[in-house]
């Protein structure tokens, strides 16, 4: 969206503030301005001239020497414009001043070119006569300069030029500044005055004429602010910005004592996609040029001046935000327009010439016999404005935005009406925005308005809250805002800000307060988007920086998170890298994994739209994708992998799915290489320690998991809950699987771990007496387990053990059968003595006496 400040300033007269200013207080307060550039700019020491003669160079054919009245002094310019005559009044820029850009309309340097005094061909020329190029612009935006050559403001009968047409006359006063937001009778007063306005004065400022003194500001506006795709809507938040009166146009009461519906008929097939649609008929049009004032302000947004008719539909576009349609009424077969959806297969052609092929879901205008329009994109060759017209009829519609949209992307053909369609304009524009066009007809002399208007519209009253029914209310609840946006704004604060948005105030007799919601505002629906609106206004700047309030705001991660990342660092330290899998796989991993039919873990939640068979479950165990990562790093012959993972597993409440499955967070390592069994398990300890899990986890060899080798697998236990498994993997599963090396992995359960974890920390100082150690070795069943052994020491020994430590197992001809030799090393401190032989002998006796019952003898 791009507006000129001027215009802006036609509705904010009193607006007065720098293009800098402007930008930093349009931003702060929502309406942000991606940039704005200034038309004048290079453009310096330019005046109107006025030529008082010509001669031909005495040496060269192709220049004229020209003395030029700047306006109380006469200079010399040698100039090659073709188009100049005695009398002409031109721009002329001065020994010293600046232009934008060169005569060929190339692209402008960033420093303009700078005018000296000096000679052509040995002929003094004091200045230059410009052209509309070398002012920075072109004949897109100024229709009336000429292709090659000077600009003319003026030129003189004596030079030739014809007598001004009759529509020339009539026609309003070339004043760039000219405020048509006015009332009705400053209107007429004007329109009386325009044949004798003044000349344009010789000497005067040359930019200023041309409507170039002015800032074209580009603005970044969220969908939502609808309002805000019109020069209307940008005035209004600048008059709240500025805390300024807002002077929108004062639209007067148009039309002859003939009525419309003997012109036109319009009948709406398609309610859904068109609420409501006004037209009105204008007749006797007289084609011409439009104001200058309005050619300038229409260049400044970007668009090419045409004629008063299609000037006047871009105006009020622009202006109120409403696309607008001009159909020759006399083109309208049965003078009635159906608006109704295409047929499939329909062909329809443009207004740019092209060929559109249409489906039932594009909405069309048509007439009684054909297509004449697409709706809300552009009308159709058939029905187009010519010279010739008499009687135009003028559509302004509100059409269903997505429609609009999606229509546009099927036929190839994105316009500035389908782009503010699609944003879902406001019905209450549409009648607003037609009768401000009959409006400038009438006061522009374009021809005569017909009486009434045509309108076809849906019941446009709204329920609010509170079940009271009109405009829009919401209720005015400041400490709602104020808990929102963590400030402490006075109520009388807010209401102020919410009249300065024309927001209304209506008070009940119960004492509450509702907030009537202005019709354009269609943004405006709960209390959170009231809070913005006086955050924006009080000043994003001004609020205090805060926490949101909530058990979240602690500045730190969960708890579950940050066991979850310690796992992490315990696996990563230990050498494994991490990995990720698919929570969805196939239903032949259980084959593979040689789980038995009826297993628990094939009841499988299944996915109703897989990416493919291989994908057509969710997991109930993550040993699959670890093994298949472990699979293919063995078959590109990486040596020693270590892989981890952390990821859900999905286990179902009941089949058919009643309620969403069990979500299991899985800890899963996995190696092959260097390292065996008791690596494994020493990895699964070193979480447990680095977690707060001080007693010893236990482990029982009967963990009967069929992917796992029979007598190398084990339940990790702790404090009899089961927590997990590890083992080495079945030499049958890594033939599946492809792997050619002994493979070992764990899983733990995180949500049966996280109970016994904890993060807090006793510190114990430095022991002050010191350690007596005994090693023993025994002979032992092979039945005993040498986990069960540490936990008979761990209990004999009470409080003075330290540690004890497994230092040498041997099995060997040496050992009668049956039996393997055991030696630990058993470690005892006492933290308030030292301990004597007494103590320490005590606590062997119990520690031995408990191994003889377990079938163990000292080895002599």
């Amino acid at each position: 969206m791009n507006t000129a400040l001027s215009w802006i300033k036609a509705y904010v007269p009193q607006l007065e503030c720098t293009d800098q200013e402007y930008c930093d207080a349009m931003t702060l307060s929502g309406t942000k301005v991606e940039g704005f550039e200034r038309r004048d700019k290079n453009l310096e020491k330019i005046v109107v001239g006025q030529i008082l003669s010509i001669e031909r160079h005495p040496d060269a054919d192709k220049l004229i020497v020209c003395q030029v009245d700047i306006g109380g002094e006469t200079i010399q310019i040698v100039t090659g414009a073709p188009n100049v005559k005695v009398g002409d009044k031109v721009p002329v820029v001065l020994d010293g001043g600046k232009v934008a850009g060169g005569h060929d309309g190339g692209p402008l340097p960033e420093e303009g070119i700078k005018i000296k005094a000096g000679k052509l061909r040995g002929v003094p020329s004091n200045g230059m006569m410009c052209s509309i190029e070398e002012l920075g612009s072109d004949r897109n935006m100024y229709p009336e300069a000429p292709e090659e050559g000077i600009y003319l403001f003026e030129r003189s009968p004596e030079a030739g030029s014809p007598e001004k047409t009759a529509h020339e006359k009539n026609a309003p006063a070339e004043n760039p500044t000219e405020n048509p937001a006015q009332t009705a009778a400053q209107t007429a007063a004007q329109t009386a005055a325009q044949g004798q306005q003044e000349p344009v004065q010789v000497g005067a400022d040359a930019v200023e004429l041309l409507g170039l003194h002015d800032t074209v500001f580009e603005y970044e506006v969220t969908s939502n602010r609808v309002d805000c795709y019109s020069v209307l809507g940008v005035a209004r938040e600048a008059a709240a910005t500025f805390r300024k009166p807002f002077v929108p146009p004062v639209v007067k009461e148009t039309g002859n004592g003939e009525n419309v519906h003997d012109y036109i008929s319009v009948e709406v097939q398609d309610p859904d996609l068109c609420p409501r649609y006004c037209a009105r008929v204008c007749k006797n049009i007289k084609i011409g040029p439009s104001p200058k004032w309005m050619q300038r302000r229409l260049a400044a947004s970007g668009i090419r001046p045409i004629n008063n008719l299609v000037d006047i539909t871009n105006y009020v576009m622009e202006e109120y935000g409403q696309p607008m349609h001009a159909f020759d009424l006399d083109t309208i077969a049965g003078h009635k327009i159906i608006v109704r959806r295409a047929k499939d297969g329909d062909e329809f052609q443009t207004l740019d010439g092209q060929i559109r092929r249409l489906d039932s879901q594009v909405l069309m205008i048509c007439d009684a016999e054909k297509e004449v329009g697409i709706a809300g994109i552009m009308g159709g060759e058939n029905s187009k404005i010519t010279d010739k017209v008499q009687t135009v009829l003028f559509e302004a519609a509100i059409f269903n935005g997505p429609n609009i949209r999606k229509s546009a992307k099927r036929i190839g053909l994105r316009t500035d009406s389908s782009g503010k369609f699609e944003k879902g304009l406001e019905p209450h524009n549409a009648l607003d925005a037609i009768n401000r066009a009959c409006q400038l007809i009438e006061e522009l002399g374009c021809g005569e308005v017909v009486g009434g208007v045509v309108d076809v519209a849906q019941p446009m009253t709204e329920v609010a809250a509170g079940g009271k029914t009109g405009r829009k209310l919401l209720p005015f609840q400041p400490e709602k805002y104020n808990n929102l946006l963590g400030t402490d704004i006075p109520e009388a604060d807010m209401l102020e800000m919410f009249a300065r948005l024309e927001i209304e105030t209506v008070k009940e007799a119960d004492g509450s307060t509702w907030l009537v919601i202005p019709y354009f505002r269609q943004d405006l629906n709960c209390d959170a988007d009231m809070a913005e609106e006086v955050a924006r206004f009080y000043g994003y700047d001004k609020i205090p920086t805060t926490l949101p309030s909530g058990e979240a705001t602690a500045g730190k991660l969960s708890y579950k998170l940050r066991i979850e990342q310690k796992a992490r660092d315990i696996a990563e330290y230990c050498g494994f890298s991490q990995g990720m899998s698919y929570s969805f796989e196939s239903p032949r991993v259980f084959d593979k994994l040689l789980i038995p039919e009826g297993d628990e873990l094939r009841r499988t939640v299944t996915i109703s739209n897989p990416l493919g068979e291989d994908f057509s479950i969710m997991r109930t165990i993550s040993l699959n994708g670890m093994l298949t990562s472990l699979s293919t790093n063995y078959n590109r012959r990486n040596k020693n992998v270590r892989l981890y993972e952390l990821g859900n597993i999905y286990l179902p409440k009941a089949l058919p799915l009643t309620e969403l499955p069990q979500e299991r967070m899985q800890l899963t390592l996995g190696f092959y290489g260097e390292g065996d069994f008791f690596t494994m398990k020493g990895v699964v300890e070193e979480f447990f320690t680095s977690t707060g899990m001080k007693k010893r986890p236990t482990y029982d060899p009967h963990a009967g998991k069929p992917f796992l080798h029979p007598g190398r697998q084990a339940l990790i236990q702790y404090d009899g809950c089961t927590v997990g498994y590890l083992g080495e993997v079945h030499p049958q599963v890594l033939d599946n699987y492809e792997i050619g090396a002994k493979a070992y992995v764990a899983v733990l359960d995180m949500p049966n771990v996280i109970p016994f974890t904890t993060f807090d920390r006793k510190y114990e100082g430095i022991a002050k007496y010191p350690a007596v150690t005994r090693d023993i070795s025994m002979v032992v069943p092979k039945a005993v387990l040498a986990g069960d052994i540490e936990q008979l020491i761990a209990q004999r020994g009470g409080k003075l053990l330290e540690s004890c430590q497994l230092f040498d197992i041997y099995e060997g001809a040496q050992i009668m059968e049956g039996y393997k030799s055991m030696a630990y090393s058993i470690t005892l401190r006492a933290k308030d003595r030292t301990l004597e032989d007494n103590d320490v002998n005590a606590v062997m006796k119990k520690i031995l006496n408990g191994l003889e019952q377990m079938g163990i003898v000292l080895r002599q």
